[in-house]
């Protein structure tokens, strides 16, 4: 179990909705068994109605996408347990993302369509109330890894950094405040997305996830 949330770190990640073994070394074959638990979003299957089939009518399903990866082989125990972690993680984390995106995308339309700054100020600071509130619960029980975690798939989600969020709708004095405790907890809210290289397994257990396969 990883260390959990420092508060002044857990504040800035509540802060972003609104703005915010000594084994030689082996190949290690994934089990078909995923490790990870039950997948958060079922496959979908869908009814399209009907259809003539060799002149008779047949009902017609399709079946959403299926993903086919390259075997993840491993150098180690230690990588692939490295991996199991980050899937564990993953499962815990992405819908948080995911609503964070939603709530964020919601919550910013409102604001933009106020008309002053005074009325946008005042209600910046009811959001921020009602999500600290919210939020504190939930984000207390994740662990500093996962915290991490979160940190780059608000970037993911949004297509801005945490820091980015904070900046442009409480200000840089706020963004810099919280980027600076988060980086004495060795976090960073400017930590970006990174798909292709960083966070390839990341994106593949995600793809996964998506497509109800993990």
């Amino acid at each position: 179990m990883g260390r959990v949330l420092p508060y002044r770190l857990l504040t800035a990640l509540i802060l972003c909705f609104c703005g915010f073994s000594a084994a030689k070394a082996q190949d290690v074959v994934l089990p078909d068994e995923d490790p990870s638990g039950p997948p958060i979003f079922r496959h979908g299957i869908y009814c399209k109605g009907k259809a003539i089939w060799e002149g008779e009518e047949e009902w017609v399903y399709e079946i959403a996408e299926v993903l086919v990866f390259k075997e993840l082989k491993f150098e180690s125990v230690r990588q692939a347990k490295k991996y199991y972690k980050i899937a564990r993680n993953i499962k815990i984390v992405y819908p948080i993302a995911v609503e964070i995106q939603h709530e964020v995308e919601r919550q910013m339309a409102h604001l933009d369509s106020l008309p002053d700054k005074e009325s946008r100020d005042a209600y910046t600071k009811e959001m921020e109330k009602k999500l600290k509130k919210d939020y504190t619960p939930r984000l207390k029980k994740l662990t500093f890894s996962q915290g991490k975690l979160l940190i780059k798939l608000i970037d993911r989600q949004l297509g801005r950094t945490s820091y980015q969020l904070i900046k442009q709708y409480m200000g840089g004095f706020k963004a810099g405040f919280y980027n600076t405790f988060a980086s004495i907890f060795g976090a960073s809210l400017k930590k970006q997305y990174d798909p292709e290289v960083d966070d390839r397994l990341t994106e593949r257990c995600i793809m996964l996830i998506e497509s109800g396969q993990m």
